[in-house]
């Protein structure tokens, strides 16, 4: 091999550690990274501003691999170039407890920006972070200070393009004008069942012309220099996004699998890697890359350069705009301000002080009201439903093309895409993103849900009109089983709260919360409000507390959240010659993770007599109320009716709570 590896050589690096890793964990995908491997050299070598030994450098370009199943290409990427991830955690690609999960994982390996396989999402969070660069760039960049200035790159295949995620978000980035944003389309016209002519015959490059994408089609995926004078092209565009379409063949050097699906998701096998190895010229073993390959493959020295170049501009500015450079390093570390939780804390006081009988919705609102200002931070939004939703405060800017120097995106009806992009604006750093819809439509976008969870970043999903209370609008819009959805999920925190008290202090908690996400659920209905001591103010954190006791050992115990905590209390004052305590459990999950002896105090395990009562589906609750208590909810679906007629129809009264506490304490 030649002192200076040629681009081809440096390429088949990948190629090489793709097959091998696959070949030894006897699961993977090989063809995407053999396929992109051209395509990946160019761009790092030449394009990618990084630093391998500072992965969280703020001014760093973003890299996403969309097609998520090609991990290997990321991981050879990341090994290569420096990053703090040796040839050992290759090796254990795939297997338990390694940096080098079969799909690319946030949290894992340095230099993985996002957790990428649900096909569609990665492009989606790539929107995400060119939208909070842009925001962020218009918000802090002054004249003659380029603070903010940095691409994201895109990989991704037919896969992609075929979720509906992809339509939803790359229309929006071309509305946006998200000219940083430059995707490479992997168009090597194989999925898992074969050739895509059979299911996936869209002209691309006409479909993007039609979202107001740059469109570079028909690049030569295995030809650098028809590579990097398609990223040449594609960075000279800055008022659109742009997607480069490269022709790539997958499993480029396999002789007997390459452009088939035989090589998209299994081993090649050890016959064909060695007729590989013969046909990429490649003399090495498995794992082993020749030091003058590392060398040409580092990054860590002009990384290094590029970041000084960055600090340097940064002591100007923080010389030339002092505020600023403070506002811009607390947000990028994800701090909240040293006064928001005391000024919270007032605004949750006043809130109980007020005693207003308001839909929570409208609470949320006004909780928005009060902390915005507080927190610059905030990039909230709705999937067209601002008006329902109660999303905008009075500060509220929206985001254009033009000027984003706003702080709230009007998504559209894009439930899914608004989520993903929501993930991707809280990876990117500097933002606490919210964005809502109804209770109902969290279904389209669960799975951006999920991801937001399992990457433990703290995005707030806002769902309104969170029962059959909604009313009129019918059991197409009426939630049912989405509580016990959320609910269900690891990591995320549910909070259904009963007044504007319970909504303020909702808000604070999601905002205050830094290992995950936080879904907020609010009424269409005015909620009455309730009385509550200077301790049980304090305990609404908690996420379940006593509202209304009563003198001794309870005989038996409501526990409700929401709409229904009025229920309770009113059931209980007919109950009054009985011994009965009201628990409000605005979050199950902050409850359960409170100790044994508090969640003891409230719920004590001597009293078995327990109802629960919530107007969405029952199962959930036979965790706290066990198999011999009794639940006042609902297992069918809605009507169309006036929100009391429903309620009344389906037993979700005072009435009936009153009977099935009576009926276990016969």
């Amino acid at each position: 091999m030649s002192s200076t590896p040629s681009r081809t050589e440096k390429a088949n690096a990948i190629r090489a550690l793709a097959m091998d890793a696959v070949q030894k964990a006897k699961s993977g995908h090989p063809g995407a990274p053999m396929g992109m491997a051209d395509i990946a050299e160019v761009l790092w070598n030449d394009y990618l501003k990084h630093n391998p030994a500072n992965p969280e450098w703020a001014d760093r370009d973003r890299f996403v691999l969309s097609n998520g199943h090609g991990s290997m290409l990321l991981y050879s990427l990341l090994h290569l170039s420096g990053y703090d991830l040796s040839i050992h955690e290759l090796q254990n690609f795939r297997q338990l407890h390694s940096k080098t999960p079969g799909h690319p994982e946030y949290g894992y390996a340095p230099g993985v920006e996002t957790t990428t396989g649900p096909l569609g999402q990665g492009i989606t969070n790539a929107v995400g972070m060119a939208l909070a660069e842009k925001v962020l760039a218009a918000q802090f960049n002054r004249e003659g200070y380029e603070l903010v200035d940095h691409n994201t790159y895109c990989f991704l295949g037919d896969g992609c393009l075929m979720e509906g995620i992809s339509h939803e978000a790359c229309s929006l980035a071309g509305t946006l004008g998200l000219g940083k944003l430059i995707a490479f389309y992997d168009d090597n016209g194989i999925s898992i069942d074969g050739e895509v002519e059979g299911w996936f015959t869209d002209d691309t490059p006409k479909r993007f012309e039609s979202y107001g994408w740059h469109v570079i089609p028909n690049v030569d995926g295995h030809d650098p220099a028809a590579i990097k004078a398609a990223i040449e092209e594609a960075r000279s565009e800055t008022s659109k996004p742009t997607i480069i379409c490269c022709k790539t063949v997958i499993g480029f050097g396999s002789p007997n699998k390459q452009g088939r699906e035989e090589c998209h998701g299994a081993p090649l096998g050890d016959e064909e890697i060695a007729l590989v190895r013969e046909t990429l010229g490649w003399k090495h073993e498995p794992f082993v890359i020749p030091e003058d390959l590392y060398h040409a493959w580092d990054g860590r020295a002009k990384g290094a350069e590029q970041e000084d170049e960055w600090n340097d501009i940064f002591e100007d500015y923080k010389e030339a705009h002092p505020e600023l450079a403070e506002e811009f390093v607390r947000r990028m570390k994800g701090d909240l301000p040293a006064d928001f939780l005391a000024k919270a804390d007032e605004y949750i006081k006043q809130c109980q002080a007020d005693g207003e009988k308001i839909a929570s919705r409208k609470a949320s609102q006004n909780s928005l009201n009060a902390y915005g200002p507080l927190l610059p931070e905030f990039l909230g939004g709705s999937a067209d439903l601002a008006g329902s939703n109660l999303t905008i405060w009075s500060g509220s800017k929206g985001v254009s093309a033009d000027d984003a120097s706003g702080n709230y995106v009007y998504y559209g009806v894009r439930e899914f895409g608004m989520s993903a992009i929501m993930n991707g604006i809280a990876l990117h750093g500097g933002f606490v993103p919210y964005g809502a819809t109804f209770l109902m439509f969290m279904e389209y976008a669960r799975n951006a849900v999920r991801m937001a969870a399992l990457m433990k970043q703290k995005v707030i999903f806002v769902y309104t009109h969170d029962s059959i209370g909604l009313g009129e609008d019918g059991p197409t819009h009426q939630p049912v089983e989405q509580l016990t959805a959320l609910r269900a999920t690891p990591n995320l925190q549910t909070w259904r709260p009963c007044d504007a008290t319970e909504s303020a202090v909702s808000w604070k908690m999601a905002v205050s919360r830094n290992d995950g996400p936080s879904a907020l659920i609010f009424s269409r209905q005015g909620l009455a409000p309730q009385a509550r001591t200077e301790e049980q103010l304090a305990n609404v954190e908690k996420g379940g507390y006593i509202l209304r006791d009563c003198d001794g050992e309870p005989e038996a115990i409501i526990i409700a959240t929401g709409s229904e905590v009025e229920l309770a209390t009113a059931a209980a004052e007919q109950l009054s010659g009985r011994k009965v305590r009201v628990v409000s459990m605005p979050c199950a999950e902050a409850f359960c993770a409170q100790p044994a002896d508090y969640r003891e105090s409230v719920l004590p395990s001597s009293v078995r007599a327990r109802v629960a009562v919530e107007a969405g589906h029952k199962d959930y609750w036979y965790k706290f109320v066990g198999f011999d208590g009794a639940i006042i909810g609902m297992d069918t679906f809605g009507e169309s009716a006036p929100a009391g007629d429903l309620m009344k129809h389906f037993g979700i009264t005072a009435e009936k709570v009153t009977e099935a506490v009576e009926g276990l304490l016969k």
